[in-house]
């Protein structure tokens, strides 16, 4: 029979011919979509992009008005034996403002002497200030008031400071993602570099998947920073991209990279073995990708800033991904050939050549391999493993009944051992509300209206009867845009259940009871609760159409390629018993501190807002490599006419080696993120490396096969057998022997058969 191209063999092809020109092609791409991204800068999302709802609409007031809130600063001035009435205290208080209105940077510059902020014991007091220009850049510039409070501090001799605040808070984020970030590519790849060493047993077998991820990641950086101009970017955009893109583009090219040298080991030539590998691997790495960014896609109907950023970055990373291996990767294994196996370790050879040997003589002599035990075991009771799986993930998944999402605040993002994060709890617990007060945006037709006045002056009076709110709440007209700000610290320690309520309070009676009742005016809550409330709000409404989206596209991307609804829903329902063990073992560890020891955390009692709806996402998309590789084994072993359990042994023991290799890098590199400092990225490294750890496991071994088994031959309804043909036919190892066909080979796709 003939060999059959589709897209990805005819482009692998004329990437083996065209070898030069695919390479310096790529890497003069990487280049000059590095150059281009340089020059245009990445535009990140200003505090107006993250906020929905009221909140929202309050910070977009302020920012079309050019009074975008300045970044708000707090000096706690503490003493265990001195209080506020000593001279000692007194002197520290006084010589910490002066360090801070010298460095020229500060506005507002609030003493505690005219605002007494004092605890109730008067062992603290609270300076506040606020950060000149650009509160979006405060962070940037922040830092010599840092360095003059630190110096001021250690003149000090009973009296300690320290210092919190949205440029402090941001500055302490970013340069933990910075670091993290660094960490994070200091590990990842040479985990990656190590496990592929172990894989393939030689050097440039390696480092050739790892080369061709970094350089994809690098351009698809560049290529983001041209699309944040449309779509602004969150700053940790980079670092999920990185994430993503080492993860996805190192498993194509092992995917292509592994068939090719199984071709090889067959004796088949090297021609031959690539336009296999391009016919098989190639197509299922195209077939992957696209459904990895049609998951993506889903996450622009979130209606959010920050996930329509993470879907461009991701997208982005992944059709460059695709695109080199569809393409750099033939070229260069075209010119490598055989030196791909450069750099042997000579026992790691030898065991992969053997192994490859015995395989080849099987496929010769028409003898089947032997399942290993639990294969054995699945095709033998598969309702007991079935049973066995389901409820195994259905216990890890128990734990998400329970999840409780927030938006996180620096406070629980940075490690617990940050000076930020004891300076942040102090201050809440000696003057509640003031970290993160609310704020009441007023826009009236004329904000110097007597009646305006009164009804600001009715709302102080009514937030403070309601007991709701802290002492100081203070006022700032803007009369030329007839707007006023007003600042309202709330009870609490600004994210629990009493600052909840106590903002519940704030929107549903005192602004409408006095504020509301104003004609022609708009009044908004804003501040960080709020925005934590209207965002979280947001997500829950948009939770529907994103995974009705993400699961319906997966239906029919599956349908399309297997002919088979009931394979499709299959792959519905596994998606999802993967995606609820993930939540649980995230909520069990992030939320309820089980384990917390063992990621080192410790448990800030809440799942980071936008995870569940991004690994939900990110999951869907991934898990299709892992099936598409073996169902589409199992499906072209039925279709040569193998019983539907002979099929399905056949295309999981195809396909086992390469899955494990598959699924434990993206284990590893997922793991890396799990062990970095802020807390977001933890939840996202265990959430992701757990999920992709059972589902290349548990769903892949045990419960995929097993319920395939079960179904028998209602898996192909309503298609028809075809006529029978050998599972496995053997290799020819004639050089320039004619390339065999893709049906009989088994390849890691869906078959262009249909």
């Amino acid at each position: 029979m003939a060999s059959k191209r589709n897209f990805a063999a005819a482009l692998g092809d004329w990437s083996a011919q065209h070898r030069k020109t695919a390479i310096f092609g790529w890497l003069i791409l990487v280049v000059l979509v590095t150059v281009l991204g340089g020059s245009a800068g990445q535009k990140t999302m200003t505090n107006a992009d993250y906020g929905t709802g009221d909140s929202g609409k309050a910070e977009r007031i302020l920012q079309d008005a050019g009074l975008a809130p300045p970044a708000g600063e707090l000096v706690l001035v503490e003493s265990g034996k001195l209080t506020a009435d000593d001279p000692a205290f007194r002197s520290a208080v006084n010589a910490t403002v002066k360090a801070i209105d010298k460095t020229g940077l500060a506005q507002n510059l609030k003493d505690p002497t005219t605002t007494h902020l004092y605890s109730q014991d008067k062992h603290a007091a609270l300076i506040q200030y606020e950060v000149k220009g650009d509160p979006d850049t405060a962070a940037d510039r922040i830092q010599p008031v840092i360095d003059a409070v630190e110096k001021t501090d250690k003149g000090q001799g009973e009296v300690t400071l320290g210092q919190y605040g949205a440029a402090t808070g941001l500055k302490g984020i970013n340069d933990s993602l910075g670091e993290d970030l660094m960490r994070a590519e200091l590990t990842a790849v040479p985990v990656a570099l190590g496990i592929l060493f172990i894989v393939f047993g030689a050097l440039v077998a390696a480092v050739l998947p790892v080369a061709l991820a970094v350089t994809a990641c690098v351009a698809a950086m560049g290529l983001l920073a041209v699309s944040s101009q449309f779509v602004p970017v969150d700053g940790m955009t980079n670092s999920v991209m990185f994430l993503m893109g080492l993860a996805v583009g190192v498993d194509y090219c092992l995917f292509y990279l592994r068939r090719e040298r199984e071709e090889r080991a067959k004796g088949r030539d090297r021609a031959s073995a690539l336009h296999i590998a391009a016919t098989t691997s190639g197509h299922s790495v195209m077939i992957s990708g696209l459904t990895v960014v049609v998951a993506m896609a889903g996450m622009f109907l979130s209606g959010l800033t920050v996930f329509e950023g993470f879907a461009m970055a991701t997208i982005e990373v992944v059709l460059i991904s695709v695109i080199g291996s569809m393409t750099v990767l033939p070229a260069a294994m075209a010119w490598l050939g055989d030196r791909v196996q450069k750099g042997r370790v000579p026992f790691l050879s030898k065991r992969r050549e053997a192994a490859a040997a015995k395989a080849a003589q099987e496929a010769a002599s028409g003898t089947p391999r032997k399942d290993n035990v639990l294969l054995r075991g699945v095709m033998r009771r598969p309702a007991l493993f079935a049973a066995v799986g389901a409820a195994l993930l259905l216990a890890l998944a128990a734990p998400a009944l329970g999840m409780k999402t927030e938006k996180l605040g620096t406070d629980k993002l940075l490690p617990p051992d940050s000076p930020m994060v004891t300076v942040s709890e102090k201050i809440g617990k000696e003057f509640p509300g003031a970290p993160a007060p609310a704020g009441v945006v007023v826009k009236a037709g004329d904000i110097t209206d007597p009646s305006v006045k009164d009804a600001i002056a009715d709302f102080k009076k009514a937030a403070l009867a309601s007991g709701k709110t802290g002492k100081q709440i203070d006022v700032k007209v803007h009369e030329k845009e007839d707007i006023a700000e007003i600042s309202v610290p709330l009870i609490g320690n600004g994210t629990d259940s009493t600052s909840k309520k106590a903002l519940e309070t704030l929107r549903g009676e005192t602004v409408p009871d006095t504020l509301g009742k104003l004609k022609d005016t708009e009044s908004l809550v804003r501040g960080d609760l709020a925005f934590s409330e209207d965002y979280n709000d947001q997500l829950s409404d948009s939770i529907v159409p994103v995974f009705a989206f993400v699961m319906g596209v997966t239906f029919l991307l599956m349908l399309i390629s297997f002919r088979s609804p009931v394979i499709a829903l299959t792959s519905i329902v596994l998606n999802l018993l993967s995606v609820g063990a993930a939540y649980g073992v995230m909520t069990a560890v992030f939320q309820r501190g089980w384990g917390e020891g063992l990621v080192g955390t410790e448990a800030p009692g809440a799942i980071e807002s936008w995870m569940p709806l991004f690994v939900f996402v990110v999951l869907f998309g991934l898990s299709m490599d892992y099936h598409v590789f073996v169902v589409s084994r199992i499906r072209e072993a039925y279709d040569n006419g193998a019983p539907t359990r002979q099929a399905i042994a056949h295309g999981i023991r195809s396909t086992a080696g390469v899955v494990t290799s598959a699924g434990l890098i993206m284990v590893a590199v997922f793991a890396v993120f799990g062990t970095l400092s802020m807390q977001d990225f933890k939840q996202l490294g265990v959430g992701l490396a757990v999920a992709v750890a059972l589902d290349a496991t548990v769903v892949r071994a045990i419960l995929l096969p097993s319920v395939m088994a079960l179904l028998g031959e209602a898996n192909w309804f309503p298609r028809k057998r075809r006529p029978a043909a050998p599972v496995e036919p053997a290799a020819s190892g004639a050089s320039g022997a004619p390339a065999p066909s893709v049906e009989a080979t088994g390849g890691d796709r869906v078959p262009v058969t249909h």
